[in-house]
């Protein structure tokens, strides 16, 4: 069995020292592949080192967070455009991009970042993993006036409308440890196609429920979410691994070993 962490931040500071004991509890678990997401240049930079060092296991998703936005440096973001356009070949998506509503007082520098990262994206033609709490509206509306590859929304909580028109519009979604023990993560499980979806850890967010209880977020989280989509979709536990595993190498364009 196959299964897949579409959403981590492995070049986290929380993850430092950590790594060789995340990489073990993948292998170790089944977990073939980590997709790292990046928030600034600087974890862009060392997600490409990951993926070198870790290949057919870590691939890089590069972009800038929306919570990096208010502490960007001077030519940042011009810096950071630059560096992902020469990592092209080593590349698998645009991300972490997206809007964030606790930061509205910037809000136009948001958009502004989040603009050039799906321009970035259209030019590459690489799919999109985005942010979206608070504003998934917003995004769901504003995305169609892009020429983009795939779009991922990733840890989707609400609104059930924003939902709908994702689904219509063939958007995947993931979701993580939530969906062991949260009603609402759950109802949006049970509400997405299974070809549209993909598990997550979003490591290294800490889940203090049982049965994290508040350790270090691990890559074999993963199979607790797919047994608990399993449960959710009333299904076998390979059969919802091995679509998963499916949609991945569609939606990232990558071939699983």
């Amino acid at each position: 069995m196959k299964l897949i962490d579409a959403h981590v931040h492995l070049s986290d500071s929380e993850y430092t020292g950590h790594i060789d004991e995340i990489i073990a509890d993948a292998k170790s678990a089944g977990v073939t592949a980590l997709v790292t997401n990046s928030m600034d240049l600087a974890t862009c930079q060392s997600d490409i080192k990951l993926a070198e060092k870790y290949p057919n296991l870590v691939y890089p998703a590069l972009g800038i967070h929306p919570w990096n936005v208010n502490v960007l440096k001077e030519n940042e973001l011009e810096e950071t455009i630059d560096f992902i356009q020469k990592q092209k070949p080593k590349l698998k998506a645009i991300g972490e991009i997206g809007l964030d509503y606790k930061y509205e007082t910037i809000w136009e520098k948001q958009m502004m970042v989040f603009d050039k990262m799906l321009q970035l994206a259209e030019t590459l033609q690489l799919p999109v993993i985005i942010h979206s709490r608070g504003t998934t509206d917003k995004i769901v509306d504003m995305l169609p006036s892009y020429h983009l590859k795939q779009v991922l929304l990733h840890w989707f909580s609400h609104p059930m409308s924003a939902l709908d028109k994702a689904i219509n519009k063939g958007y995947f979604i993931t979701e993580g440890p939530p969906t062991t023990y949260s009603n609402g993560i759950r109802e949006v499980v049970e509400k997405v196609p299974l070809t549209n979806f993909l598990t997550e850890t979003d490591g290294p967010v800490t889940y203090w429920k049982r049965p994290y209880n508040g350790q270090l977020t691990k890559p074999s989280y993963i199979r607790n979410v797919v047994e608990a989509v399993a449960e959710i979709k009333k299904m076998r536990v390979d059969d919802v691994a091995e679509q998963i595993a499916k949609n991945f190498e569609v939606f990232f364009n990558i071939t699983l070993n």
